[in-house]
């Protein structure tokens, strides 16, 4: 029996396809600045939004129509798990990601917690035997249950952050027996509400000790996957510690740990900060953390995550841009971190949403590529700054510059020119780009 039996398997028809269920810009197999679109890209499915989703808001319960809604407890996650699978498949994606408490149920108990675990994770590596289909990541949900309500690895109560250890311990090894390549932690409530209640130092300090807590174990059973932080600026606490990019890797550095972390950026998240997608990956890839991505976008009217699907090719265009400048992901990927909207609540709008955010970001690594191939960019940038690669600017890179030379250098120099940055120019170059006039 098929979950999704009247949708077949998706295939690349091009871009003057007028099928809704085919990909007009994303063939896996095409090449792309010396890789295939499918290496490039390792697009990933998020287990929670694909098949736990429910349409719900806070406003209103669920209005998903999913086959296996009559079903409860490990028999719903067990149906879930033999949907996902055709899923992926009719998807032909090479990844999928979940947090534990989105493939099994939580029980009474931690014991009868992980004793569900453990069924559907049997489960599930049963499944990838023969499907092409792996773990991109894993990670715990440290933000849903109750007893979470004030934080998990920065929480108050030292009980909560012995079950947290012990939840993170079980999830490492969960990892380990499917071969994710990755693990995140997403701190989802790791932040505070006022600081008239907090001491931010000791709670600092307590999640720092749990990441060494994490690298350690990991050694100790042979789990060498990424380690990954997703940053968030807001939501579900007022302020989230890990509130953008900078902020994390600032973090990293004053916890030695910097060499065990990457950065997972997802571009909703990027926009609640205030920031550009591009900006994150820009500050991330400079520091050499552009680690993966959670590909989806926020409605700019609203105020919260609203996780769309990314269909904006200005942003997926510029995402790839620094993506390809990284050198790529590496064991990272582009993980649909993405729900259909309340609205959308047919079966079949999972395929249309998927295939709208994979020829999103397959048009946007081809325009990304042709832009850096033809220094569309690079060469505008480069003579934007040439004054720092002679006289004065020369010495400033090379650290021979003091404020005495920067001020005989200003007295003798009494006329400063400077010249147009030409954002409109560039703006129109890029649209150019891609509409493919250029």
């Amino acid at each position: 029996m098929t979950t999704f039996g009247s949708i077949n398997k998706i295939e690349f028809e091009g871009r003057h396809s007028r099928n809704p269920l085919a990909f007009k810009y994303y063939n896996p197999q095409e090449v792309v600045a010396g890789k295939t679109m499918e290496e490039h890209l390792r697009f990933a499915i998020s287990y929670w939004h694909t098949f736990t989703g429910e349409g719900s808001d806070p406003f209103g319960g669920k209005t998903a129509i999913r086959a296996w809604d009559h079903y409860t407890g490990l028999d719903l996650a067990k149906a879930r798990v033999e949907a996902s699978f055709e899923f992926y498949e009719k998807l032909d994606v090479p990844f999928f990601c979940f947090h534990d408490r989105d493939i099994a149920p939580e029980g009474n108990t931690l014991q009868e917690t992980n004793k569900n675990l453990d069924v559907i994770v049997s489960m599930i590596k049963d499944y990838m035997k023969t499907s092409k289909t792996k773990l991109l990541w894993n990670t715990a949900n440290m933000f849903s249950n109750a007893r979470f309500t004030h934080g998990a690895g920065t929480t108050c109560n030292a009980d909560v952050y012995a079950y947290v250890g012990a939840q993170l311990k079980k999830s490492l090894e969960v990892g380990k027996e499917l071969g994710a390549q990755n693990y995140v932690f997403w701190g989802g409530r790791e932040g505070y509400e006022t600081l008239l209640n907090t001491d931010m130092e000791l709670e600092l300090d307590n999640l720092a000790k749990l990441y060494h807590m994490a690298i350690q174990y990991a050694k100790e059973i042979g789990f060498d996957a990424q380690f990954l932080i997703e940053p968030k600026p807001k939501e579900p606490t007022k302020h989230q510690y890990d509130f953008d990019a900078a902020t994390t890797i600032a973090f990293l550095q004053k916890y030695g740990l910097k060499d065990y972390f990457k950065l997972n950026l997802e571009a909703n998240h990027a926009t609640l900060a205030g920031h550009t997608f591009e900006h994150e990956c820009r500050v991330a890839r400079i520091n050499g953390m552009l680690g993966s991505l959670d590909a989806n976008q926020g409605d700019l009217l609203l105020g919260w995550d609203t996780d769309e699907f990314p269909q904006d090719l200005y942003s997926t265009t510029l995402t790839m841009y620094e993506v390809l400048q990284n050198g790529g992901l590496d064991r990272g990927g582009v993980n649909f971190d993405a729900k259909v909207r309340r609205g959308s609540f047919e079966p079949e709008d999972l395929f249309y949403a998927h295939v709208a955010g994979m020829d999103a970001y397959a048009k946007g690594l081809k325009v990304a590529a042709k832009l850096i191939e033809d220094r569309a960019l690079e060469d505008f940038i480069a003579n934007r700054y040439r004054s720092f690669r002679e006289g004065i600017g020369a010495e400033v890179v090379a650290g021979k510059a003091t404020l005495q030379s920067l001020e005989q250098y200003a007295l003798n120099n009494p006329t400063i020119k400077n010249e147009s940055g030409r954002l409109e120019l560039l703006r129109a170059t890029i649209n150019q780009y891609i509409l493919g006039d250029l």
